[in-house]
């Protein structure tokens, strides 16, 4: 009895002894570096492939259309990617800029004006980019379509230029950065008989907008001894319409 209770305590020694000397079990990152022991670098996430590119060349141009009214511009990008038109038309001859200058929508057009959209597109009103931005008259969307090198002799429907449609509706800080940054002829003369300042004095309200207007005008050299066809000089529109600010603007000149 004593020598085989002597054997089993010597066997348990060695197992113990076996088990203190073995190797401990794999971490995940010992298990997943093979046997060199290098754990493999994470691999880069792929770019989500475009959704755009397999679907036809008349879906893409009609969604460009759809986005620049939206003013979507990441759809606009992955348009142009995947091959869409910047000079595709809508019904009336508009192309994607245009109406991204319409809807004021900014980053629409500088993505746009960036894919090499054209700024002096025509659509069948006779408008382009660069005219509508003196109708809407915003200054922000002016810097961006001026960047595209817009021909500013280009005439509107009723012979004028960007500037007059802009003093018309009261436009002044449109106004003032147009002159400020461009050479626009500001004596041009519309199909009307009109200039910008006629136009602002004839067909404005007489209020601070429309003061500004003709002041920056009289500043930049406006000629004011210009009148309409019947002979009417802006000065004698403002005194017969009861603007003695505007009148006071003029006399000065």
């Amino acid at each position: 009895m004593r020598s085989s209770q002597l054997l089993v305590l010597v066997a348990a020694v060695v197992l113990l002894a076996a088990c203190a000397s073995g190797s401990a079990p794999p971490t995940d990152a010992s298990a997943t570096a093979g046997s060199t022991g290098v754990v493999p670098p994470a691999a880069a996430p792929t770019a989500a492939p475009n959704p755009y590119v397999t679907r036809s060349a008349t879906f893409r141009d009609d969604q460009l259309l759809s986005a620049a009214r939206s003013g979507d511009v990441d759809k606009i990008v992955l348009l142009l990617e995947a091959g869409a038109d910047v000079e595709t038309r809508d019904d009336h001859r508009r192309t994607a800029l245009l109406i991204a200058v319409a809807h004021d929508r900014v980053g629409a057009a500088r993505a746009l004006v960036e894919a090499g959209a054209d700024p002096d597109a025509l659509d069948d009103q006779h408008d382009t980019p660069w005219l509508v931005t003196g109708v809407t008259g915003s200054v922000e969307m002016a810097r961006v379509v001026l960047d595209a090198g817009p021909d500013l002799t280009i005439r509107n429907r009723f012979g004028g230029l960007s500037h007059i449609p802009a003093s018309e509706r009261g436009h002044a800080d449109y106004v003032e950065y147009v002159l400020d940054h461009t050479d626009i002829a500001i004596d041009h003369v519309n199909d009307l008989g009109w200039t910008a300042l006629l136009e602002a004095v004839v067909l404005g309200r007489g209020t601070e907008q429309w003061q500004r207007i003709v002041e920056s005008l009289v500043e930049h050299g406006a000629d004011v001894s210009i009148a309409d066809h019947d002979g009417t000089t802006a000065l004698q529109h403002a005194r017969r319409l009861g603007h003695p600010e505007i009148a006071g603007i003029i006399e000065r000149a």
